[in-house]
Order: structure tokens, then sequence, then C-alpha cells
């Protein structure tokens, strides 16, 4: 892990914990709402295990933010204009599944991210991970396939989805080279 890497992983890890204390919740109660064992929200907090894309979002999902959110929390971004070299990149450590923060923090409620999803790669969300947004994904290099619930879209390069309601989802790249694709994120109402 490089030096950026290193201090994004540290900038979650306290973002996690102050997000946890701000609520007065214990570690127990945290893991209760997400599904996270005590011990692995207690690792990452120390910062002694780098959590998983899922772990994430089921996190984000008790505190009631989307992954982007909590994410760009922790980078504590203000500026209107994010540049590529300080855009936030957050690497899965046990998939390669890589996301990168394109908004400026302050995007008004309106949030962008790239994801480079390595082949052969699945990324399972609980549905609480989508219940405080909506979303849009634009494949921008070789394909995903997306469940939502028991729907299963199989999107190409330029091809565009809106997300429905609320669901268990799983983001899964059947091709032989990486999926590369672009979120959109707003708040739901």
């Amino acid at each position: 892990m490089d030096l950026h890497e290193q201090q994004t992983a540290a900038a979650i890890a306290e973002r996690i914990r102050l997000e946890r204390e701000e609520r007065g919740w214990s570690l127990s109660e945290l893991a209760e709402r997400s599904g996270v064992s005590k011990a692995m929200i207690s690792k990452i907090e120390r910062c002694e295990a780098s959590p998983t894309a899922t772990v994430l979002g089921r996190l984000s999902g008790a505190f009631g933010l989307p992954l982007s959110r909590l994410l760009a929390l922790a980078e504590q971004a203000s500026e209107r204009l994010m540049r590529v070299d300080r855009q936030a990149i957050w690497k899965d450590p046990e998939t390669g599944y890589t996301r990168r923060a394109i908004s400026p923090a302050t995007g008004n409620g309106l949030e962008l991210l790239e994801v480079t999803l390595p082949a052969g790669v699945r990324i399972p969300y609980p549905a609480s991970a989508f219940a405080f947004q909506r979303q849009q994904i634009w494949v921008t290099g070789g394909e995903l396939e997306f469940a939502e619930g028991e729907v299963v879209h199989h999107l190409r390069q330029g091809d565009c989805l809106e997300l429905g309601s609320p669901q268990p989802c799983v983001f899964f790249n059947p091709g032989k080279v990486e999926a590369r694709y672009v979120i959109a994120l707003t708040r739901r109402l």
C-alpha cells in the first residue's frame, strides 16, 4: 500500500469511528445494525484491517449515508474544483475493485464516482446501502452485469441504467477485461 492509500485508509478508519461515536453507538450496536462483526469494526477503526467494498456498504447503510458520502467525509474536501490528482481513490484489498471520487465534496447533492471492476469480480451490497440515494450507472468500458433484487441487467459500454427502489444489489463483471463505469448519485428525497 502506497502513502496515499495509507492516508485514505486512515481517514476512512477515523470517519467510521467518528460516525459511530457521534451517534453514541457502541461497537456492538454498530455491528448489530450493519451485520459487520464487532471484531472487524474494531480492526478497521484501529487501521489494522482495510474494509472491503461490501463491508463499507454495510457500514454506510447503518449510518444512513451513501457510501460515496462516507468516503467524501473521510477526505474532508471543501473545494468546488476537484483536480484529478486530488481525487480520493479507494481500492478494495480483497477484490481489486477501485473507486475514484470525481466530484468535489461540495457537489450540492450530486456525486460522481468512477469505478473499475476487475474481470470476474462480484460486489454485493445490501438494500440499506441504496436507501438514501438515487443512482445511475453509465458503463464506459467493458461490460457489467447488475442484479437489482431478482432483476438482472446486462450492460455494455455506453449503456446507462437508473436504479429503482432500494433492493439488495450485485455488481458483477462477467467479461475478460476490467469493467469501468461512472456512478451518479443524488440524495433520495
